[in-house]
Order: structure tokens, then C-alpha cells, then sequence
């Protein structure tokens, strides 16, 4: 198959499982530096897999995001709610446009390298929670850069409407080490085991069978 995609990777398990279930079709993975407290963790974790599968990584610069934008996954770990993954608790979380913001980018960089996809790992828990991730977001955003680009390149989002957990059995059909891959918004040493993406980490891991070796501090 033709290597004619381009991935937005943050190095968590969704992305990561993406690139491994369409390693034939990414030409080049890339991921953002926009401050946020695991963003150091997710994206060596980034580069782990891409240099594995010998797929090129592009790290981005957008710390404007951390300077000027509003959210607790940019003002430290201590700003980031314990407790479940759902939309009361997780709002604060929200970096306002983030993926509108890198998937712009992204379209930009597909075309440069003459690529026809691009590729996003957003899914159906997140859509209650991030504006940008719900299948009515995607889809504009499929029609802008297609729009906004000579060759009419699409955003392409197979797993929008997935739960975590079913990307999670995705994963373990494709042999993934999750182990490898970062969820907690806290981006300690090693995940809290009480945020709500590290609770939502463990249901899904749970869930799809797979035994979670990820190590938790609580």
C-alpha cells in the first residue's frame, strides 16, 4: 500500500494504535509541543514507535498555546481533576481549538510532502468532553482542508466512532506494549492512577483483556 498519509501523534494509545494499524500508509507522524504537563512524556514515547517502525516524527513548536491559552492541562499538575472521565469533572481540561489549531498544521504539512490523508486518533469517549473531537467537528474540518487544498486532501478518522476500549482491542490484535504508550494529564514520573484519563486508561485497557503493566503511583 502507498504511503500517502500523515499522522497527528501524541504518543498516547490511541494515536499510537493508529500508527500501528496503518504503519503502511504513514509517510510521516507528527507531534505538537504545546506545554501541556505530559507532553514531554507522550512525545518520547512518539518518537519510541516511530523510530521503530522507521516512519519519520516531526516535533511541532506551539508554546503560544501555553503562553496565551486557557486550560489546567497548561498550569501543572496540581491543576488537573481526580476522578471520572466525563464532561463535569474533564473541562478544565479542554486547550480551547487544539486539534482545529494542529490539524491546520498538519494539512499544511500533508501538502508540502505531496500526501493525500490526514490522519486523527479522536474517539467516541471524548465527545462529550472536546469540542474538536466529535464527528461533527471532523467533518468540517474534512471539508476545510479539502477545501483549502490543491489536491483536495481529506482528514480521515476511522476511529471516531470507537470507544477507548475498542481501540484498545485493536491494539492487542496488533501486539501493542501500552506500557509504552502516556495517558496521565499530570505527566509525573509515572501515571497518578487518579486522573480521569488514567481512570479511562484502566476501563479500557480492563475492558478489552489486556493487562495493564502500566505503572501507577497510587
Amino acid at each position: 500500500m502507498m504511503r500517502d498519509s500523515l499522522l497527528v501523534l501524541s504518543g498516547g494509545l490511541d494515536s499510537t494504535t493508529m500508527l500501528y494499524e496503518y504503519k503502511d500508509r504513514i509517510a510521516v507522524a507528527v507531534s505538537f509541543a504545546y506545554g501541556s504537563n505530559h507532553n514531554d512524556k507522550e512525545i518520547g514515547f512518539a518518537r519510541l514507535h516511530t523510530e521503530r517502525l522507521g516512519i519519520k516524527h516531526m516535533v511541532i513548536e506551539l508554546g503560544f498555546m501555553k503562553d496565551y491559552f486557557r486550560s489546567s492541562l497548561l498550569e501543572g499538575a496540581e491543576a488537573i481533576p481526580e476522578g471520572n472521565y466525563d464532561e463535569e469533572n474533564m473541562k478544565s481540561t479542554v486547550v480551547p481549538f487544539r486539534n482545529g489549531i494542529m490539524l491546520s498544521i498538519a494539512a499544511g504539512l500533508a501538502e508540502t510532502y505531496g500526501l493525500k490523508n490526514v490522519m486523527l486518533a479522536n474517539h467516541a469517549g471524548d465527545h462529550a468532553i472536546y469540542p474538536d473531537c466529535r464527528p461533527e467537528f471532523v467533518k468540517a474540518m474534512d471539508e476545510a482542508i479539502k477545501a483549502g487544498t490543491y489536491e483536495g486532501i481529506r482528514l480521515l478518522t476511522p476511529y471516531t466512532h470507537l470507544t477507548k476500549a475498542d481501540i484498545a482491542r485493536h491494539g492487542k490484535e496488533l501486539g501493542i506494549d501500552y506500557s509504552e504508550t502516556w495517558s496521565c494529564y499530570k505527566g509525573g514520573e509515572v501515571h497518578c492512577g487518579k486522573c480521569g484519563t488514567c481512570r479511562e486508561r484502566r476501563e479500557a485497557l480492563k475492558e478489552a483483556g489486556i493487562e495493564d503493566r502500566t505503572e501507577y503511583a497510587d
